[in-house]
């Protein structure tokens, strides 16, 4: 059975447009394929940020960390987990000082594990999370996924070069932009989104 693995990072909760776009999107996607769908809340789920602890223990054979250290990997383990175990990854998050939220952050810093989702070789690092696809969705009040404000979305670049990093080379973008220009314009870039999800979904 395929699965798919939704994540969520805006603390707006059901106000949240790219909580609730990403949602439609992996609701989709499951109804359709019949597959299990992974609900990861990064609100709910509050990751600790990377510490020396942290970072010594994944540096380690299992058998050879700290008590201290074997807890301080275990929601890295269970998300990393997570992670391998999707064909179909959705992550949402809103545009905040032109990057992720921070709680996204995390995730990645939990998730993006040498010898688990990426490895080093000689050639090079290879991503180990490989023969998945991935869903973005941005929701952001300006206009960033072309015009004066593509250089400044940092976000979209940052996540697609993360996942092909672990692997994960086919990225597809919806964005919810231009959500401060008047209720006009949002209700715009709201239908605009949803009738891409619908098509992706079908594409699917």
């Amino acid at each position: 059975m395929s699965s798919i693995l939704l994540v969520t990072s805006s603390p707006r909760g059901s106000d949240s447009l790219s909580n609730s776009i990403a949602s439609q999107l992996a609701e989709k996607f499951a109804a359709q394929t019949g597959g299990a769908l992974v609900r990861r809340d990064l609100v709910e789920t509050q990751l600790d940020h990377v510490d020396g602890i942290f970072t010594a223990a994944i540096r380690k054979p299992a058998d050879a960390r700290t008590a201290e250290e074997t807890e301080s990997v275990v929601m890295s383990d269970a998300l990393v987990a997570e992670l391998l175990a999707a064909d179909t990854i959705v992550i949402g998050t809103g545009l905040i000082n032109f990057n992720i939220y921070s709680s996204l952050k995390s995730w990645i810093d939990h998730v993006a594990r040498a010898g688990l989702t990426f490895t080093y070789t000689e050639n090079g690092p290879v991503g180990l999370a490989k023969g998945k696809k991935a869903y973005l969705v941005l929701a952001a009040g300006g206009v960033y996924s072309s015009g004066p404000g593509a250089p400044m979305n940092h976000a979209v670049p940052y996540l697609k070069t993360v996942l092909g990093f672990l692997g994960i080379d086919l990225v597809e973008t919806v964005y919810v932009e231009g959500l401060a220009y008047g209720p006009e314009a949002a209700e715009k870039a709201v239908a605009a989104a949803q009738a891409k999800v619908v098509e992706l979904a079908q594409a699917a």
